[in-house]
């Protein structure tokens, strides 16, 4: 039955070809929307790997001011742990957690090299981030002193740059002058919220004398308020005069790196829904307009003793070939994603919204061709041919 449904569509496949090409632009702009989905919820539901309800960041920008600014970072952090409404405090680089600002480089081990996002912390960075050890231990102040710069690692990154091998211990050279050893591992840091991929990282000890990483993350006890919040802003401005001061919460930040992931989302789904709709409409118009010009042959069949679930299973029978023949096209682009690897994106990510894009299209078309079939079935015998 299929390979004469086939052979019927082939022989009109002139008056189907625009609906061919509808159909197969849907598949194609369903893929694209639904790799986005399935790649950002693969993400969501991954944990994010530290803790920000009550971390807030405050920036400071030393602005004209070039005479001892390290020291006076310095200063300013003890200043900082000082209050009583501070659990922790931490001094880290501009990139910190959900801002839009992005450090990377690459280290090699073994002639594998992997590309990371570094991030330069001091040794309260764990503590006030409550970011837990998978291995090892997070770095202290007296690994200044020791022969090689001390880091730690995320899982991520030890699996891709050691593999099957123990991360602890591992000396990396750099350069000629700098050699990094692996003395921790994390699980998880997320620093872009949950819709980031869980990526390589590498967290380095920050230089006592760096004046260039100028923000302190503040992990303030439960129940602090802008109050606070008022106070140590005017009293880093008496500190630090003619700096620039600027104080925001990790929570909120976090909000805005959803909303930039989740409007372009938004918007592909709105486009999609559009084209969906009119294919829609296009396949009920046809399907209609085919059963009123087939009327002659739907009576002689239902004359010749054919059931109205043969009839409807042939009208659905004849769309379900159409949208294989799009979709066969379709597959044709979208097998190239996981087969080059576009994008740099799991190859699951795309055979999932492959599969997940064939089922929203059969559902469609079955759903619009639904009813004309019913139609179609009930037609009887003796009008359809007293009409012809």
């Amino acid at each position: 039955m299929f390979s004469h449904l086939f052979k019927l569509i082939w022989n009109k496949k002139g008056a189907h070809s625009l609906l061919i090409i509808e159909i197969w632009a849907s598949f194609m702009v369903l893929f694209g929307v639904l790799s986005l989905i399935v790649y950002n919820v693969r993400n969501y539901l991954k944990p994010i790997g530290f803790e920000y309800e009550n971390v807030w960041n405050m920036d400071l920008a030393n602005n004209q001011d070039t005479v001892e600014v390290s020291s006076k970072l310095n200063r300013a952090l003890q200043r900082v742990k000082a209050y009583p409404e501070v659990e922790s405090v931490s001094r880290m680089s501009s990139n910190t957690p959900f801002s839009a600002n992005q450090i990377g480089n690459s280290v090699t081990y073994n002639k594998v090299t992997v590309g990371a996002d570094f991030y330069y912390t001091d040794s309260e960075f764990s503590r006030t981030m409550d970011l837990p050890m998978l291995k090892g231990r997070w770095y202290r102040e007296g690994d200044r002193v020791a022969k090689f710069v001390p880091i730690v690692i995320n899982k991520a990154m030890e699996a891709k740059l050691f593999q099957d091998e123990a991360a602890i211990g591992k000396v990396i050279k750099v350069d000629d002058k700098t050699s990094f050893k692996v003395i921790g591992v994390v699980d998880k840091f997320k620093a872009k919220g949950e819709f980031m991929t869980d990526g390589p990282a590498l967290f380095q000890l920050i230089a006592q004398d760096d004046g260039w990483n100028s923000n302190l993350l503040i992990k303030t006890k439960p129940g602090t308020d802008a109050n606070f919040e008022a106070k140590l802003v005017r009293d880093m401005a008496v500190m630090l005069p003619g700096w620039g001061i600027e104080i925001s919460y990790l929570k909120e930040s976090l909000k805005n790196r959803h909303n930039l992931t989740l409007v372009p989302v938004l918007i592909f789904l709105i486009v999609s829904g559009f084209l969906l709709t009119n294919v829609a409409l296009g396949l009920f118009g046809i399907l209609n307009l085919n059963i009123s010009k087939r009327k002659g042959e739907i009576g002689l069949r239902r004359a010749m003793g054919a059931t109205e679930g043969r009839v409807t299973t042939q009208f659905l029978g004849e769309i379900w070939v159409l949208a294989t023949f799009s979709m066969i096209l379709g597959l044709l682009f979208a097998v190239q994603f996981p087969l080059m690897n576009v994008f740099d994106l799991d190859r699951e990510v795309y055979i999932i919204a492959i599969f997940a894009a064939i089922l929203v299209i059969y559902l469609i078309v079955t759903l619009c061709a639904w009813f004309p079939s019913k139609q179609a079935a009930r037609i009887h015998p003796a009008v359809a041919l007293h009409e012809e």
